[in-house]
């Protein structure tokens, strides 16, 4: 199975060609439109070896997620070619925002190290141990919406958690960009 997380929202580095064009027989290529588009389409797709298209049909049943309007909206937009510029305006928006982001860190918090900022909309800054329950409440009351790494961990993973912030930075909207990095600076230990 290959999920090609992030793929249209690589920022230092060429893609990466998908595994699933060296051998179309063995790998079943899934996608989504969550990040790209909007989560609330619920648009996916499972690109099968040909061996398993009928068993997968099968299991999926009569049921879809999605209306046929979307996906036919979806298809138009792909075809079109719309559907590529949007990806690499956005793209462009959103490392212009990442890159903010590392400046604004880096000139305020040069102690913190912000990690997994080659892909997708969230890096990572590791915090000093014992200081990411307050620093998240800290950004709670800065109006600031973000996760400590310990939300997204299961409490038997790991040992000696490590105490980090998940940070977005794809929601705020334009206008609020700068505002929202000040805020976040503020919080920082």
């Amino acid at each position: 199975l290959e999920d090609d997380y992030d793929g249209e929202f690589r920022y230092d580095r060429q893609p990466v060609g998908a595994l699933q064009g060296l051998d179309p027989g063995h790998v079943v290529y899934l996608g989504t439109a969550s990040k790209s588009l909007a989560p609330g389409l619920r648009l996916a797709w499972m690109v099968l070896p040909p061996a398993l298209v009928e068993e997968v049909t099968e299991a999926k049943g009569g049921s879809d997620t999605c209306g046929v309007l979307d996906q036919l909206t979806l298809a138009e937009f792909l075809t079109s070619g719309a559907y590529d510029r949007h990806v690499r305006a956005a793209r462009l928006r959103y490392r212009r925002r990442r890159d903010a982001l590392v400046r604004a860190l880096a000139v305020s918090a040069p102690h913190i190290p912000v990690t997994g900022i080659a892909a997708g909309l969230h890096a990572v800054l590791r915090l000093p141990p014992g200081t990411e329950g307050t620093v998240v409440q800290a950004a709670a009351w800065q109006n600031l919406a973000l996760h400590g790494l310990g939300f997204y961990r299961h409490e038997q993973a790991v040992a000696d958690p490590l105490d980090a912030l998940v940070v977005g930075y794809g929601t705020p909207p334009d206008h609020a960009w700068a505002g929202t990095l000040e805020a976040l600076c503020r919080v920082l230990p």
